[in-house]
């Protein structure tokens, strides 16, 4: 049953979605493995699912775009800021070379830490994130950059770890709504800006983020 439910979701991405690997990579993760068991049910709903500690998992369709919005062609290095319960690391997985996570809330990083050796996904590491650095500099330069929460303003830090060419996918705006941006760095310190639409995330906490004193959503 959930193999056809993963098969109707990924044909319904096809208008939106392009990239043939993305979909394939969408295809070969079970969603269901990644929620709650009481939602297990709702897996392959188009919607953002809670996950607990006040996180969720998000829509695949915004999974599915911030994925091919990175252009990856394989063998990346790939940082993910904001690793829940592992989903979207586990599609990253499929794509790149070696996926760094780093999640700030302790009992999800171990969970997902779980989860993804469980399922066999190899190449992937999770971190507790540090209260005080945004991202993971020691295994910088990244190819690609991957943000699952909203944010303010533009990481100065996290451009500070892209390797030139890369791309660096977030969600920059308010606390009710943001934008989907991509941004590469190009040669000589050059910045191209690029928006891919509105969305909402739950907010990134911490360093060139939402103090936590300030969280905007309940």
């Amino acid at each position: 049953m959930a193999d056809d439910e993963r098969a109707a979701l990924i044909a319904a991405m096809r208008w939106q979605i392009k990239d043939e690997r993305v979909l394939d990579a969408m295809r070969r993760v079970p969603r269901e493995e990644f929620v709650p068991p009481e939602l297990r049910s709702s897996a392959y709903e188009n919607e953002p699912l809670p996950i607990g500690s006040g996180q969720t998992i998000s829509q695949p369709l915004i999974v599915a775009m911030m994925t091919e919005a990175l252009q990856l062609q394989g063998g990346e290095k790939v940082l993910e800021v904001g690793t829940g319960s592992g989903y979207q690391a586990a599609v990253l997985s499929l794509l790149a070379g070696t996926v760094i996570s780093v999640e700030r809330l302790p009992e999800l990083a171990a969970s997902a830490r779980q989860r993804l050796q469980r399922l066999g996904y190899a190449n992937v590491t999770v971190f507790d994130a540090d209260p005080f650095v945004l991202g993971w500099p020691a295994e910088a330069p990244y190819g690609a950059i991957v943000v699952t929460a909203g944010v303010p303003r533009l990481p100065e830090s996290l451009v500070g770890q892209l390797a030139e060419g890369g791309r660096l996918v977030l969600p920059i705006g308010s606390e009710w709504s943001q934008d989907l941006q991509r941004i590469t760095a190009l040669p000589r310190g050059g910045l191209r800006f690029e928006s891919l639409g509105p969305c909402r995330f739950v907010p990134l906490i911490g360093t060139e983020a939402w103090p936590e004193r300030d969280i905007p959503w309940p």
